[in-house]
């Protein structure tokens, strides 16, 4: 299975407006997305984190390639700063292994240049 885990900060009330009328949709489809198995949020320090895991880094792959995730990537870094981490797993990671590794492991995204 591959695991996806993501944490993103808004930046300022008007982000965090955004960031909710975007990410709404966008965990709606990814509930409707083919292979996914688990769906998980939580906020920890002013994070919004994600917990997915998926049959497969394709189905996940799909996933991202949709309308809802892709509208909200189109406005992520005038939004939200964030980072993500993707690994294959035979089991689904409980939050704090999952978050463990992601304070360890992710990659920055969407940073403005």
């Amino acid at each position: 299975m591959y695991v996806s885990v993501t944490g993103l900060k808004t930046n300022g009330i008007v982000g965090w407006f955004r960031f909710w009328v975007l990410a709404v949709p966008a965990l709606q489809a990814a509930k409707r997305a083919p292979g996914l198995q688990f769906v998980s949020t939580k906020v920890r320090h002013g994070t919004h984190h994600t917990l997915t895991v998926w049959t497969s880094k394709e189905d996940m792959m799909a996933y991202r390639r949709g309308k809802a995730h892709r509208r909200a990537m189109k406005v992520f870094s005038q939004i939200a700063t964030g980072r993500v981490l993707g690994f294959e797993s035979d089991d689904r990671p409980s939050w704090e292994e999952a978050l463990a590794r992601y304070d360890r492991d992710a990659r920055e995204v969407g940073a403005r240049g």
